[in-house]
């Protein structure tokens, strides 16, 4: 079987677990700005840079990577969430984005298939792309509406750059998250799609939302039953929410999409809001409890952690849902389905 046969098989037998954040677990680890900076004689600070800790720490990487298989994971996501030109321009590293991604890829592949090694159950690696901080829909300056920053073309091609790399280094899917724009994540699947083309493969594609405010939109303005209809022509394999808010808040929005998506839902919530100082209150028996509450009502296949998630939130889900039945996906009537800031439906 392939990846995507695989992964479906496995999320028809039980909900599986994805891993959780990169960013603040190496957080966790005090890292001065050395560490990220390494031997690489890069100009500027590169502090916070945590992308490129699979050249200059490889093994923090590996570390987080296999703490968060120990915990129950079975779907790791690479370490490559800025690791594209226009993130890495501010650290003047753009000129790195292709060894980074391969190393990273290289890491999460070769731990998967260590622990899978030993006990036979397939991990799966998904090739992690975040949204970059520019955006397509909207304009930066509010003195001109229809100035952007970047244009669809180029950013395809940032994102083309990121995907040849991921597969290069061993991925099993491409994921698009934390997306604030949907047309960002257009320009992201295209990419994907045509570094999958050019190997001759089949890479799924796993896409993941992230609400903005509690009316359950993004930052682009599209609803969840809007997004799912302007992303569902990729076949992704997963469709889902990730980030956002606690589990709590997104609470109804996950039963929407469940309801509608006749793909694998997916969703890795933050571990609650951020307090004051910006930390992460919620501990792991909270979040653990909030979303053994969406398996047990058949919403989701697979659950992971977002912000402020550590690998006890990650060991926390897997046993809070152990046993439960995966969601069974619903049957899409025909129909032709298209997408503005609302969904809209015509009959067949």
């Amino acid at each position: 079987m392939n990846p995507r046969q695989e992964l479906i098989r496995a999320a028809s037998e039980r909900i599986l677990i994805k891993d959780g954040p990169f960013g603040t677990e190496v957080q966790n680890r005090g890292l001065a700005e050395a560490d990220y900076a390494g031997a690489l004689g890069l100009a500027r600070d590169q502090k916070g840079n945590n992308d490129l800790l699979a050249l200059t720490r490889p093994q923090v990487v590996e570390t987080i990577t296999k703490d968060y298989l120990a915990a129950g994971a079975d779907i790791i996501a690479t370490n490559t969430f800025s690791a594209n030109r226009i993130s890495q321009a501010d650290y003047g590293a753009e000129h790195l984005v292709r060894e980074i991604n391969l190393a990273s890829a290289r890491i999460a592949r070769a731990a998967a298939d260590d622990v899978a090694a030993k006990d036979g159950r397939p991990r799966f690696v998904a090739g992690a792309i975040g949204p970059t901080n520019k955006t397509l829909s909207l304009s930066p300056d509010v003195n001109d509406p229809g100035f952007r920053e970047v244009d669809f073309d180029g950013l395809k091609q940032v994102y083309r750059e990121q995907c040849d790399a991921l597969i290069d280094g061993g991925v099993d899917f491409i994921l698009i998250e934390t997306v604030f724009d949907t047309l960002n994540a257009k320009a992201g699947i295209m990419a994907g799609m045509e570094a999958a083309r050019a190997r001759g493969r089949d890479v799924p594609q796993m896409i993941s939302m992230t609400i903005t405010d509690l009316s359950g939109r993004n930052l682009s303005g599209h609803t969840v039953e809007a997004f799912w209809h302007a992303v569902r022509h990729a076949r992704p394999v997963t469709i889902g929410l990730n980030c956002s808010f606690g589990a709590k808040q997104l609470r109804p929005h996950v039963q929407t999409l469940a309801q509608i998506a006749d793909a694998l839902i997916m969703i890795y919530p933050n571990a609650g809001l951020p307090n004051e100082l910006g930390q992460y209150d919620e501990l792991p028996h909270q979040t653990a409890e909030l979303v053994a509450d969406w398996a047990e009502r058949g919403f989701v296949n697979i659950l992971g952690g977002c912000c402020g998630s550590t690998p006890a939130h990650i060991a926390a889900m897997a046993k809070a849902i152990g046993g439960l039945a995966p969601r069974r996906l619903p049957v899409a009537p025909v129909a032709t389905r298209l997408a503005g800031l609302e969904r809209m439906t015509l009959a067949a």
